[in-house]
């Protein structure tokens, strides 16, 4: 953590000795960004454990990687009924309201997930944890877009920083875990712990609402730019967490047993936050988001390959490590470019994109999930290029259709 504290501090010094515009707002992390970060930490420890969990649980209950799949489709399915609702909810009720609501039902569905001896219990606390998590996530990002503005960038950048780190974290306790006498199921009370004491510190905290113009005209239409930057948002999803879901699984088929592969995703997390720290440097002095997505996708393309093809450990954990550099900024970026585009409609823009984001992530792990059961997990590894292809021809798509405009 000093080291990370370090890195920003150093950061937003150069970003202030280079920034000729003295009018430009200062960067500022008030309690309110704070809380928002540790939230959105804490939701992420529980996103980057559930894939490794997952095949510590197959291990336990011997189901198929068709019911693997099914467990990333509940998760997916209540974050997309979470975006769903959010829009109006967020009309409804204050911030505080749905960020300690919905922190509640996040804790209930890890609780049914971590705890439940069958897989019914097991798939609801999945599902519920999708649900609320989701809407943990998105209120986070309504806070923090509401904060910082057209800085949104940088501070979804490095509230992704914080999940970057405890990504790492998540996996490397869950390995841990498993191989202790308590179990791998520990790890699992600790984002609960977080929130509680985020909750006691902030509990009497005004958050606020979303602005006049969204309250007043929910019928307002979001124009095409930010939808298309929606599509990509949800595709860049879908390329992460087919690896988060199925790379443990994978990473078996080179010799190593299913402990070790669930400890060794650390690299692909690894990866992810080192890419993120990267992007601080650049993120917030000028529009670098088009030209880091573009480098991030083929980053993301030439380490998925070597993870792919590999047949050595080795070999195959540095193509995860190349992996997660590439797609560390996929979500943060495009999620910044969505409400960018949004034209004061942010709170309907974090909605809609998080529904898209659930349904191509049901969509996605479950179609790998299918086809591994039919011709094996290394070839239907073959969606994770398609997603990164389709990606690339969108942003593509995205960058023509600015210029006509122009």
């Amino acid at each position: 953590m000093l080291r990370l504290y370090v890195v920003y501090r150093y950061t937003e010094t150069r970003s202030t000795r280079t920034r000729p515009d003295e009018s430009q707002p200062t960067f500022e992390r008030d309690q309110v960004t704070v809380l928002s970060y540790g939230a959105l930490v804490s939701y992420t420890f529980w996103l980057y454990a559930f894939g490794p969990a997952l095949a510590l649980l197959r291990e336990e209950l011997h189901f198929s990687y068709t019911l693997l799949g099914v467990y990333g489709a509940l998760w997916s399915a209540g974050g997309a009924v979470a975006g769903g609702g959010f829009a109006a909810a967020a009309r409804r009720f204050s911030r505080a309201t749905l960020l300690w609501v919905s922190a509640l039902g996040a804790v209930v569905g890890a609780a049914l997930f971590a705890l439940g001896s069958d897989v019914a219990v097991t798939l609801l606390g999945a599902g519920v944890l999708g649900l609320a998590g989701t809407m943990l996530l998105t209120v986070t990002q309504a806070l923090l877009s509401d904060r910082h503005g057209p800085q949104r960038d940088r501070a979804l950048t490095e509230a992704n920083v914080g999940a970057g780190v405890c990504a790492v974290l998540a996996p490397l306790a869950l390995g841990a875990l498993a191989l202790a006498p308590g179990g791998w199921r520990i790890a699992f009370a600790l984002p609960a712990l977080a929130l509680l004491v985020l909750f006691l510190r902030n509990r009497h905290r005004s958050l606020g609402h979303p602005s006049a113009q969204q309250r007043s005209d929910p019928s307002r239409r979001l124009p095409l730019a930010c939808w298309l930057f929606a599509v990509l948002l949800a595709l860049g999803v879908a390329v992460e967490f087919c690896v988060v879901y199925f790379g443990a699984e994978h990473l078996t088929s080179t010799g190593l047993s299913t402990a070790v592969a669930a400890t060794a995703m650390s690299g692909f997390y690894a990866g992810i936050l080192g890419g993120r720290l990267l992007a601080l440097a650049l993120v917030g002095r000028g529009d670098q988001s088009v030209a880091l997505l573009q480098g991030s996708l083929a980053v993301a393309a030439a380490g998925f390959l070597f993870f792919w093809l590999a047949s050595s450990p080795l070999v195959a954990v540095s193509g995860l490590f190349v992996a997660g550099l590439g797609v560390a900024n996929l979500y943060p970026l495009s999620l910044a470019l969505v409400l960018g585009s949004a034209q004061s409609l942010e709170d309907q823009a974090n909605a809609r994109s998080q529904v898209l984001v659930g349904l191509v992530v049901v969509a996605a792990p479950y179609l790998l999930g299918t086809l591994a059961d039919g011709v094996g997990l290394t070839a239907a590894f073959a969606v994770e290029p398609v997603l990164i292809v389709l990606s690339a021809a969108l942003l593509l798509a995205c960058l023509r259709a600015g210029r006509a405009r122009g």
